[in-house]
C-alpha cells in the first residue's frame, strides 16, 4: 500500500492548480493550491447576479486572473473538488425537477400516508410537507416476499399511462414496488419501459435504496428523482465554464465522488460533510482525538462529533421528507451570522429565517435587516477593517457599520415604548447574542450529551465564518475548557474537500436471522457489493492500491426496528459489538435473536494531503485587509 506521501508525489502534476470549493447559503469559500504547493483562500458573497452567475467559478476566475467570459481550461486547472447546497435549497424550497411516481398498485397513497406519526403532538392544525411528485402512476405487478411473483407487470397499461405523463411535460420519474429492494426484476423492466419513452431522469429504488420498508425506499427514491436534474443542470453549468477540467462533489457521507456519480440523495449535506472533514483532520493535527465540531455559517449552525471515526446515520428527515442514505450525523439549527433578529412586543427572537447573501445583513450594504453578525458589528467584535471589502454596488466596500448603530438606536427605543426596558443599544445586541448562543448549546447538547457523551472531556473545534466569534460563549456554557481555532477556520469546509477521499458506498437489504448458517450468504453479498464499489472507484481512476474496503453488518433485535451497524465478523464478535453499543446507546439488552438488516460495504480511494505545515505561520492570501495592531 503506497503512503499518502508517496502518492502525492506520485500524482502531482506541476504547473496547474487545484481548487477545493465550498458554495454556502450565504458566502462561497475557496482554497486553492498553486503549482507550487502553497495554499491561498478567497470568499465571495453566494448570490450576486449583477456580479456573476456561479459564485464558484467567479472565485476560480478571480484567483487565477481569467477575465468573465473566457473558458478555465485543464491547462490551467487540475481538478476542482466542490461542496454545494443547490440540492438543500432545491428540497427546501421545493423547486426540483417534476417528478411522477409509478408504484405498485393498491400503495399509490403509501408515501403520502407515511406512518402518521405527529411530531408536535398537541398541534391541533396539522400541516403535511409538500408532495414531491404531482402524478402517481400505478402498475399492475406484486411479487410476494418469499420472490413469489404473482402478477408480472402490466407494461402495456403502463407504457400508455407514462406516455401521458410525458407529454404533459414530466421528465423525472421514481419507480417503488413492493419487496424490490429483494426482488428487483420488475423495476427494472419498467426503468427499460421508462428509459425507451425517453425520461430524463429514472431512480428505481431498488438503486437508489435497495433496503427493506416501503415508505423511506419510496421517498428516497422519490427525492432522487427530484433533485438529481437540478444537480445535472447545475454541473453540466460549471463544467461547461470549465471545459475538460475534472470536477469532484463532496456527497452527504463525506466522501467524494465524479460529477457523473453525483445524485440527488446524497447531496443534502454536501457542504457540511467537508467541514467535518475539515474539522477531524485539522483536530488530529493539533492532537485531538475527541472533538465537538462547530461550524458556524452565515444561514446556520452545524455542530457534529467525532471520537476517531466520522458518525453517520443512515435515517433522516429534511424538509418533512424521509430519507435513507449515508450521511454524516451532522446536527443544524437556524442560528447563523444572517439570522434575522425579531422583536415581536415582548420578547427577542433569533431566526430561523435567515437574511442570505442578498439582501443579507444590514451592514452589507444591500437594505437587509438587522442580524447576528449585525449584533457582532454593534459590540465592535466585527471590526469593518479585517472583513472582505466585497460589498456595495461594485463590490468593493467594507461594512456599514454607521448603518448598524442606526438601526440598534430605533430598536433600543421601540423596545423601550413597548416594554418600558430602557437598555442601551449595545445592551440590546448583547442580548439577542446571548439567546443565539443558547440556542448553539442546545445544539450540542443534542450530539453529545443526550447520546450518553461527557461533554466536558471534548475539544470544541470551531470553524466557519462566524464561528470565532461565539465559540468561546457557547464552550463556556457547556462546561467545556478547551477551544480549538484551527488555521484556515473560516474556510475550514472547503479546505476540507481538498482533504477528503474519495468514496463509493453500497447497502443491500438481507434479513435473516445471525448465526453460522447465514455466514455464506452475507459473505456473498458483501463480496458483490464489494465488486460494484470498488469498479466505481476505478472508474473514476483511482489506483487499485490506494483502495481500502471496510464492511458492516446492520443487526437489530428481533421484533423491532432500530438496527445497529457493526463491523462485519463471525457471529460472536458482532453479537459482541452490537450489545456494547446497544446498552451504550440505550442502557439495556433483549433476550431475542439478532436479524441482519442489511450488508453495507464502504470502499475508500485515499487522497493525496496537502502541505499543510505551513498553516498558521503567515496570511494565507494578499487580500489586502491590514493585521491586526494596524488599524
Amino acid at each position: 500500500m503506497a503512503t499518502a506521501e508517496q502518492a502525492s508525489e506520485r500524482d502531482r502534476t506541476p504547473g496547474r492548480w487545484e481548487f477545493w470549493v465550498d458554495r454556502g447559503g450565504t458566502f462561497t469559500d475557496v482554497v486553492a493550491r498553486r503549482p507550487d504547493g502553497a495554499l491561498v483562500t478567497h470568499k465571495l458573497l453566494s448570490e450576486n447576479p449583477s456580479r456573476y452567475r456561479d459564485a464558484a467559478v467567479a472565485g476560480i476566475r478571480e484567483l487565477l486572473g481569467v477575465p468573465a467570459g473566457e473558458p478555465v481550461t485543464a491547462d490551467l486547472v487540475e481538478q476542482v473538488r466542490m461542496g454545494t447546497t443547490v440540492a438543500t435549497n432545491a428540497l427546501l424550497e421545493r423547486k426540483g425537477d417534476r417528478t411522477a411516481l409509478v408504484i405498485t398498485a393498491g400503495f399509490r397513497d403509501a408515501l403520502r400516508i407515511g406512518y402518521q406519526n405527529r411530531p408536535r403532538i398537541f398541534e391541533r392544525n396539522i400541516v403535511l410537507p409538500e408532495l414531491l411528485y404531482e402524478r402517481v402512476l400505478e402498475v399492475d405487478e406484486r411479487i410476494r416476499a418469499d420472490g413469489t411473483v404473482l402478477r408480472a407487470p402490466d407494461l402495456d397499461r403502463l407504457e400508455r399511462d407514462l406516455r401521458q405523463v410525458r407529454d404533459d411535460g414530466i421528465d423525472s420519474v421514481a419507480v417503488v414496488c413492493m419487496h424490490s429492494h429483494l426482488y428487483p426484476q420488475h423495476e427494472h423492466a419498467i426503468g427499460e419501459l421508462a428509459e425507451r419513452l425517453g425520461f430524463g431522469q429514472i431512480s428505481l429504488s431498488a438503486v437508489a435504496s435497495p433496503l427493506m420498508k416501503l415508505v423511506p425506499r419510496g421517498d428516497t427514491t422519490v427525492v432522487d428523482a427530484y433533485l438529481s436534474p437540478v444537480l445535472r443542470h447545475y454541473v453540466d453549468r460549471v463544467a461547461e465554464e470549465l471545459p475538460g477540467v475534472r470536477l469532484m462533489f463532496m456527497q452527504s457521507n463525506g466522501g467524494l465522488t465524479e460529477a457523473m456519480h453525483f445524485r440527488g440523495k446524497d447531496a443534502i449535506l454536501s457542504g457540511p460533510a467537508g467541514g467535518i472533514v475539515g474539522m477531524s483532520r485539522m483536530s488530529a493535527l493539533a492532537g485531538f482525538d475527541k472533538v465537538i465540531g462547530f461550524d458556524m455559517g452565515g444561514t446556520s449552525t452545524d455542530v457534529s462529533h467525532f471520537a476517531g471515526e466520522y458518525e453517520r446515520v443512515f435515517h433522516t428527515v429534511v424538509a418533512g421528507v424521509r430519507l435513507r442514505a449515508p450521511m454524516m450525523d451532522i446536527h443544524t439549527v437556524a442560528a447563523g451570522g444572517g439570522s434575522i433578529l425579531h422583536f415581536d412586543g415582548s420578547r427577542y427572537r433569533v431566526g430561523p429565517d435567515s437574511a442570505g447573501a442578498d439582501p443579507g445583513p444590514a451592514c452589507y450594504r444591500g437594505g437587509g435587516p438587522l442580524t447576528v453578525t449585525d449584533a457582532n458589528v454593534m459590540l465592535g467584535r466585527v471590526q469593518p477593517a479585517h472583513f472582505p471589502h466585497v460589498f456595495g454596488p461594485g463590490g468593493d466596500q467594507p461594512l456599514d457599520d454607521e448603518t448598524v448603530r442606526a438601526r440598534f438606536a430605533a430598536l433600543a427605543a421601540e423596545i423601550r415604548e413597548a416594554t418600558g426596558d430602557d437598555r442601551s443599544p449595545e445592551e440590546v445586541a448583547a442580548g439577542f447574542l446571548q439567546i443565539a448562543v443558547a440556542n448553539m448549546a442546545n445544539a450540542v447538547k443534542r450530539i453529545s450529551v443526550q447520546k450518553g457523551h461527557d461533554v466536558t472531556e471534548y475539544a470544541l473545534t470551531t470553524f466557519g465564518g462566524a464561528g470565532g466569534q461565539h465559540a468561546c460563549a457557547v464552550a463556556d456554557s457547556l462546561g467545556i475548557r478547551t477551544v480549538l481555532v484551527p488555521p484556515l477556520a473560516g474556510v475550514l469546509s472547503a479546505l476540507g474537500m481538498g482533504l477528503a477521499d474519495t468514496t463509493a458506498m453500497r447497502e443491500q437489504s438481507v434479513v435473516v436471522e445471525l448465526n453460522a448458517e447465514a455466514m455464506p450468504r452475507l459473505r456473498d453479498v458483501a463480496a458483490e457489493l464489494e465488486a460494484a464499489a470498488r469498479a466505481e472507484l476505478l472508474d473514476e481512476d483511482v489506483p487499485p492500491e490506494r483502495i481500502d474496503v471496510a464492511f458492516r453488518a446492520h443487526l437489530r433485535y428481533d421484533g423491532t426496528d432500530t438496527s445497529v451497524p457493526v463491523a462485519l465478523a463471525d457471529p460472536a464478535t458482532m453479537t459482541a459489538e452490537f450489545e456494547a453499543v446497544h446498552r451504550r446507546t440505550y442502557s439495556f439488552l433483549m433476550d431475542r435473536p439478532l436479524i441482519v438488516d442489511a450488508v453495507a460495504v464502504e470502499a475508500v480511494g485515499a487522497t493525496r494531503r496537502p502541505d499543510l505545515s505551513g498553516l498558521g505561520r503567515g496570511r494565507s492570501d494578499d487580500s489586502g485587509a491590514p493585521e491586526p495592531g494596524q488599524v
